[in-house]
């Protein structure tokens, strides 16, 4: 197994689920739901959920066919800075928002009491780093577009399919007649 750019982002979709079916379970209690359904709490699991079960996935899928769409290898050390910053900011994003939940924070609210207001700014500042690092997503997107190293037939080491016999980017009417599937 190698660890480049979209197989990091994988994994990160595998942690940060987990961890938002941890966060289900809790949930799941009929007790504990009845005290957190309207809190803060459903919020962070929500967000996580759709954080790691949707965002992560998608950008594991662009880094992964990006070179084959583009012809274009993309910047992996600002790939992984990317997916650190991501990650990184999502959790100072959405953690402090279970501990809101847990101290009586509700979901749908115009202001908040004072008493919330550090796990609030937290939350905030991990929205700002989460915001900076889609930056660096979209400027290595056109950084990669505009050009940089060429990317081979096979991208990646052990990637077999008809796509991956094709030139990059695959030119329009790849296939003239049905190729041959083994």
């Amino acid at each position: 197994m190698t660890f480049e750019t979209p197989m990091v982002f994988a994994q990160g979709f595998i942690v940060l689920f987990g961890l938002a079916g941890l966060t289900g379970l809790v949930l799941a209690d009929v007790a504990a739901d009845a005290q957190y359904h309207h809190s803060y709490f459903v919020v962070a699991h929500f967000h996580y959920a759709l954080f790691a079960g949707g965002i992560m996935g998608v950008m594991t899928g662009v880094y992964y066919w990006l070179p084959k769409w583009t012809g274009h290898m993309y910047d992996e050390k600002l790939g992984k800075w990317h997916f650190w910053l991501s990650a990184v900011g999502v959790n100072v994003l959405f953690f402090p928002q279970h501990f809101l939940g847990l101290a009586g924070m509700p979901r749908r609210i115009p202001d908040y009491a004072l008493q919330f207001t550090e796990f609030n700014m937290i939350s905030t500042i991990g929205a700002f780093l989460f915001g900076f690092s889609q930056l660096l997503f979209a400027y290595n997107i056109i950084k990669t577009i505009r050009g940089g190293a060429k990317a081979t037939d096979q991208v990646w080491e052990g990637a077999h399919g008809l796509e991956w016999t094709l030139s990059s980017p695959p030119p329009y009417h790849t296939f003239t007649t049905a190729p041959e599937i083994r």
